[in-house]
């Protein structure tokens, strides 16, 4: 019985957990875009076309936005878990091997954290399932011999 319930949980808090992630990710960008919430990694704001600093802040603000509201969810996923591979490998990895030795705690995780949204999609509460018809006629998927009423049709070849 508690596997059910927490089965049917798992869209809710994937939900929960795209939400935080996305806001938390935004939060980045606009610390480092417009100086809010103590500013960019030195405390200021990120001078404008600044490769590649200004640029992740955009991606930040903008892909966490979209992944917080659930709004093409998966491509703005795949995009800010891109930044945060790169932000690691270039930025963060020269200074050390392991992430507790380069400071780059944080870009793994979100790498880590959007890539598996990528892959599981937005979960509830996402505007994505707003704009999309319902998943078996998106997919044009339905078992065979059922007709979109979700019933099998009396004729439906089955032998006595």
């Amino acid at each position: 019985m508690p596997e059910r319930v927490l089965d049917r949980a798992v869209p809710f808090v994937l939900g929960l957990f795209r939400i935080v992630v996305g806001l938390l990710f935004a939060a980045h960008g606009a610390a480092a875009l417009f100086g809010i919430f103590g500013g960019g990694p030195k405390g200021g704001t990120v001078a404008v076309g600044v490769w590649p600093s200004w640029y992740a802040a955009v991606i930040q603000l903008v892909g966490g936005l979209l992944v917080a509201f659930g709004a093409g969810t998966r491509i703005a996923a795949l995009l800010a878990s891109g930044s945060m591979a790169y932000a690691y490998f270039v930025v963060h990895q020269p200074d050390g091997l392991l992430p507790l030795q380069n400071h780059g705690e944080s870009a793994a995780m979100f790498c880590w954290a959007f890539l598996l949204l990528v892959f599981t999609g937005p979960g509830a509460l996402a505007l994505d399932a707003v704009f999309r018809k319902a998943p078996e006629e998106a997919r044009g998927a339905r078992p065979l011999g059922v007709v979109a009423s979700g019933t099998v049709p009396a004729n439906s070849g089955a032998r006595d």
